[in-house]
């Protein structure tokens, strides 16, 4: 008998990190020989989406885009509704869609501290809660893609690093809380990823190489890395992990004791 096909709902899907997502489940799905439908979701329709969905298909797997804005209660339930209508019960929900912006506490306006939430963490929320009676019947899982910022404080990123902390202590409560209904729900926090957004700043060879020079590894990630741990977590591999926070970051968020001056085997500090 053969394995009911599986239906991904994926947040900002059109970005880089998106892509990789939607890629790798993709290549999952083929290698584990299950049919796969992806709901490939933006904040807008357009030219990005179409093309998004017409590289998926040409893969060979069924897909479409919905649109939505997510910061927007109404919008997010449409969203899921309509990923419904066209894949049936959702069975992977990965909320990717997000947004970082430089900003001070001290003088940061509230209408950027209420959008940074309501992007990175209340929108998670949301459609978890419109997605829930799909994934519970299909025993189905949650992966949020968090961030190290939200791991760690990061000057000037004030909102964005208290949202995706607090996006990765509510998921860690909604898998305690929907474990009974055989719901796993994890995090993944990319360290820094090379994508189409961030690319100009790695166009500067200087700041390449010491940005590189930070990450245990010797690289700056890539949008499949991150793709990879979500597939993986949304996989049946990983049927017995939830609540968990899955760091993608080639080992640069454990590296700060190691730049220490005058720690065992680093150079003195020249004066």
């Amino acid at each position: 008998m053969a394995a009911p096909r599986q239906h991904a709902l994926v947040t900002g899907a059109t970005g880089g990190i998106g892509r990789g997502i939607c890629l790798a489940l993709i290549a999952q799905a083929q290698r584990e020989g299950h049919a796969l439908h992806i709901s490939a979701a933006a904040s807008q329709p357009g030219e990005k989406l179409d093309a998004l969905v017409a590289e998926l298909r040409a893969l060979g797997i069924s897909a479409h885009g919905v649109a939505g804005d997510i910061t927007d209660p109404a919008q997010c339930a449409r969203l899921v509704f309509e990923a419904h209508g066209h894949g049936g019960d959702i069975s992977t929900l990965v909320c990717n869609a997000g947004k970082s912006g430089p900003g001070k506490l001290a003088d940061l306006p509230m209408a950027e501290w209420d959008l940074t939430f309501n992007l990175n963490t209340r929108s998670a929320f949301l459609l978890a809660q419109a997605a829930r009676e799909q994934l519970v019947r299909t025993r189905g899982s949650i992966t949020a893609v968090a961030s190290m910022s939200g791991l760690s404080p990061h000057p000037g990123y004030g909102a964005y690093s208290a949202a995706k902390a607090a996006l990765i202590m509510l998921c860690r409560q909604l898998a305690q809380e929907w474990a009974a209904d055989g719901i796993r729900v994890n995090t993944v926090c990319p360290g820094m990823i090379r994508t189409p957004l961030t690319e100009p700043v790695y166009q500067d060879a200087e700041t390449l190489a010491r940005r590189e020079a930070l990450v245990p590894l010797g690289r700056i990630g890539r949008a499949d890395d991150v793709g990879q741990a979500v597939a993986w977590l949304s996989s049946a591999a990983a049927s017995y992990i939830t609540g968990q926070n899955l760091v993608v970051d080639g080992g640069v968020s454990e590296h700060m004791l190691a730049m220490i001056p005058g720690r065992p085997g680093k150079p003195p500090v020249q004066h």
